[in-house]
């Protein structure tokens, strides 16, 4: 099992809506990220860490401007958020601690009734292709079939 953590040369790298978004809770603007409408069969993985957060099968179109799933694969935490005004839950990853966005309680009933908006900034996409080569093949069972 690969060991995740908050990677100095990772973070490095990141661009400067990357470093706001993840080391400095920042948000992208809305409509703008480069995953919003993304539909490949893949994984979402934590930019500095790697660490696997969202399979593709539980991405949906929610209309709020960032990509939304319905529930994380792994290596989630929760954390009570009161800035701007409001009492929101915000989401971060679990070893690599980067801002990833916040959970609301108004996804799709169906699917659980979360919706999970995310900054794409805060995101690395792995292709269902490259998952086994990548070390992510243990979550490809998460991961829609190829049509």
């Amino acid at each position: 099992m690969p060991t995740y953590t908050k990677d100095p040369d990772a973070i490095a790298a990141l661009s400067a809506e990357e470093f706001y978004v993840t080391q400095e809770s920042g948000t992208e603007r809305p409509g703008t990220g480069k995953l919003l409408g993304n539909k490949e069969p893949g994984i979402y993985v934590d930019i500095v860490s790697g660490e696997p957060l969202f399979a593709s099968a539980d991405k949906y179109e929610s209309g709020c401007g960032w990509p939304s799933f319905t529930k994380p694969i792994d290596n989630v935490t929760e954390h009570r958020d009161a800035t701007l005004g409001m009492v929101r839950t915000e989401v971060r990853s679990r070893h690599g601690d980067s801002h990833l966005g916040h959970v609301f309680p108004d996804g799709p009933r169906d699917r659980g009734g979360l919706r999970y908006c995310i900054n794409s900034a805060s995101l690395r996409f792995v292709h269902r292709d490259n998952m086994e080569a990548e070390g992510y093949g243990d979550y490809l069972d998460q991961v829609e079939e190829l049509s």
